[in-house]
């Protein structure tokens, strides 16, 4: 299956500009079947014992999935259905990087996984959803440009 590379690029449009993207300093860089994430550490991600808070990696990880999973569908919007996170390392500072690949995928349900890298390259935790594609179109109106 074929995907114009224009689609991939409106995605990541569509990513940059969510308020949340903004807020997490989040980029985005979307191919078929895959997407990298990547979120600078900050002050404000840190829990009580100076590492960086789950929901961070989560959210990496989840939009990594994600926009894998969207690259090959160029109609509509997809949603999370499920997704599992498992933690192996901490981190503390520096930056993280989801890279997000389809496992399966056509027609209704896809499934998808994810890894997190720290800046050495040292997986800091790996995930993997569930995707159903929602009908919510793709168009300029939600950012899709």
């Amino acid at each position: 299956m074929s995907v114009p590379e224009d689609h991939h690029r409106k995605l990541e449009r569509l990513y940059l500009q969510a308020p949340v993207t903004r807020w997490y300093g989040a980029t985005i860089q979307v191919g078929d079947g895959r997407a990298e994430v990547r979120i600078p550490i900050r002050r404000e991600f840190l829990h009580a014992a100076a590492a960086v808070h789950g929901s961070v990696y989560f959210r990496a990880l989840d939009d990594a999935a994600f926009f894998a999973v969207n690259s090959r569908v160029e109609d509509v919007f997809v949603l999370t259905v499920s997704f599992t996170v498992h933690f192996a390392k901490p981190v503390t500072a520096g930056s993280v990087r989801a890279t997000g690949r389809v496992l399966h995928g056509g027609g209704r349900i896809f499934l998808a996984e994810s890894d997190l890298l720290d800046d050495a390259g040292e997986v800091l935790a790996h995930g993997s959803g569930v995707f159903a594609r929602s009908a919510i179109a793709l168009e300029p109106k939600i950012g899709y440009l």
